[in-house]
């Protein structure tokens, strides 16, 4: 059997796992404060038996997100914030830890508890926040919480907590399977520290940053991909015509 078939079935399987990604791309378009993922094919040299590389195969890779900001628009919304410059919004996902997220559209649960996409969200203090049921909720551009309860004195408000605000730097974050991100743990731990919190970084209340994801550059490469797919399956194809044609010859030569 011609070792094309498995360069190019192998090809082939390269190509669907960069359309999954360029499909999950896509299906976050309108996701709040979502970061596309990155992705890239290369080449890896195939030895034949004399250790010579006869054949190339085609490896995807995804070496990182876009960490581009989105477009932000107000939205007038009281728990609505979008995060300026390079900051992140700590949560506590549901393995525990630390994670971190871009999405600023939270929710108050049943419970009082603020959180982002399910994920209770955290206090500078490191503490997760607990809204009091029925109250109105104000954030201001440093992420302080201000809460006005049923029949409290507006002049007698004072913040509850603060948002926990950090700035890891992007090069140091995963996003992990859940799309939340985390910071890289130092070799030989197998959890990182929590980032402290700054104080210098600031939200824009109302507001929410879009996803960095363009809908037309997704759809070019969802194309491009399916293309690069049915090319890899014509391959095989041929290859396979090859070797039938080849052996009704040997078999009218035997």
């Amino acid at each position: 059997m011609d070792r094309i078939l498995y360069t190019a079935g192998g090809g082939a399987s390269q190509t669907m796992a960069q359309q999954a990604v360029v499909n999950n791309n896509l299906a976050n378009v309108s996701t709040p404060g979502f970061r596309g993922e990155l992705m890239a094919m290369r080449a890896v040299p195939v030895e034949g038996e004399a250790r010579l590389p006869t054949r190339v195969a085609s490896m995807m890779t995804t070496p990182g997100s876009d960490f581009t900001q989105g477009n932000i628009s107000t939205t007038g919304r009281s728990l609505d914030v979008a995060l300026q410059g390079d900051a992140w919004l700590a949560v506590q996902p549901p393995g525990g830890g630390e994670a971190y997220t871009r999405r600023g559209d939270l929710q108050v649960d049943a419970t009082g508890l603020l959180t982002s996409l399910g994920n209770p969200v955290m206090g500078d203090n490191g503490q997760a926040i607990v809204i009091p049921v029925g109250a109105d909720v104000t954030i201001g551009a440093d992420g302080s919480i201000s809460v006005l309860e049923p029949g409290q004195n507006p002049d007698s408000i004072a913040p509850l907590a603060k948002l926990k605000l950090v700035a890891p730097g992007n090069e140091n974050l995963v996003r992990g399977e859940d799309g939340l991100f985390r910071m890289t743990p130092p070799p030989g731990q197998q959890n990182a520290n929590p980032v402290p919190a700054d104080d210098t970084l600031r939200v824009i209340p109302g507001a929410l940053e879009g996803s960095n994801v363009t809908p037309t550059d997704a759809m070019i490469s969802m194309i491009d991909s399916s293309r690069r797919y049915d090319m890899h399956m014509k391959m095989i194809e041929s290859a396979d015509e090859n070797e039938q044609r080849a052996n009704s010859l040997l078999s009218l030569t035997s």
